[in-house]
């Protein structure tokens, strides 16, 4: 089974990103990314300050808006 660890190698030794796996001995497949520049930090998005108030919200991502009854797909 293959998992996948992120690090960087600089001068001659490895730092890991995330979590460092639990073998004292393996076999490796190392693949080299391009160096790239520092991405920006991430802008979260929000909504006009013009919808304030005047938005319903009729459902989720999780439960349909209308009754599967009404699902014309479905028949």
């Amino acid at each position: 089974m293959f998992k996948s660890y992120e690090a960087i190698y600089e001068a001659g030794q490895v730092k890991w990103l995330t979590e460092k796996p639990d073998v004292s001995s393996a076999r490796i497949i190392v693949t080299v990314l391009e160096e790239s520049l520092p991405t920006k930090a991430i802008r979260r998005r929000s909504p006009p300050a013009a919808l304030a108030g005047k938005v319903k919200i009729l459902g989720d991502i999780v439960g349909p808006i209308v009754d599967e009854d009404d699902w014309e797909c479905l028949k």
